[in-house]
């Protein structure tokens, strides 16, 4: 106990004597609550609703999310935080794969289409599509994995495994090692950019610069591929 909390706790036990039973139990249970415990409880939920957003709505940077949270859980005392941060982003990311998949699935088999299967062809560009088919056509579902670490690969291969009217369980098998690749690939950055910072905000402003860097890397090369003088 740090000086500060024995000064907070001090009160609480001298109003005990005239407290009832309930708030005697509060007292010390809000004693018990550290900042690391509270950090926890917010942070593996809410790491999961984005990433699994993110991958339902291929517009959020989930790579940045879990680099982010590799480096606070770097910086903690806590044991298996790194474990929990890989296991919470890989899980949220298979989630949103799947129901993706099945979404995109659901629109190529209605009249009218689907909103989430035309997210998906905006996001896949011809030339890119065109590739995605070829590699698939070659490596099976074995290229997933390499979609899922690619920048901006995801959609096109997605988009290409629907066209060739994939099943969804053959989807999902492929996409188990895919995300678990890149959950431990993006937690490797979160890790050296905590390692590099005393601070946890550093490391994470870093590890943020770094995977958004990432991320714009192919599309910024293929826009000076285009506009360079032939």
């Amino acid at each position: 106990m740090t000086p500060l909390t024995a000064m907070g706790a001090a009160p609480a036990i001298f109003l005990s004597a005239k407290s009832t039973a309930p708030t005697v139990f509060l007292a010390a249970a809000g004693a018990a609550v550290t900042p690391e415990s509270t950090q926890q409880a917010i942070g593996y939920p809410s790491l999961f609703v984005l990433v699994l957003i993110g991958a339902l709505v291929p517009v959020v940077p989930t790579g940045a999310l879990v680099s982010s949270a590799a480096v606070v859980a770097f910086h903690q005392t806590a044991p298996f935080s790194l474990l929990l941060v890989f296991v919470v982003g890989s899980f949220a990311a298979f989630l949103g794969d799947v129901a993706l998949y099945w979404l995109g699935r659901r629109g190529m088999g209605s009249k009218n289409g689907s909103r989430w299967l035309e997210a998906i062809r905006v996001r896949a560009p011809e030339d890119r599509l065109a590739q995605a088919q070829e590699k698939l056509d070659d490596h099976g579902v074995a290229v997933l994995v390499l979609s899922r670490l690619v920048p901006a690969g995801r959609i096109p291969v997605m988009l290409a495994c629907l066209l060739a009217k994939m099943p969804l369980r053959t989807f999902a098998r492929g996409d188990i090692p895919a995300c678990l690749a890149w959950a431990a690939t993006y937690q490797v950055i979160g890790i050296l950019g905590g390692s590099l910072f005393d601070e946890p905000w550093e490391g994470v402003v870093a590890a943020v610069v770094l995977t958004l860097a990432i991320s714009a890397g192919p599309g910024v090369w293929r826009r000076v591929r285009r506009t360079a003088p032939r």
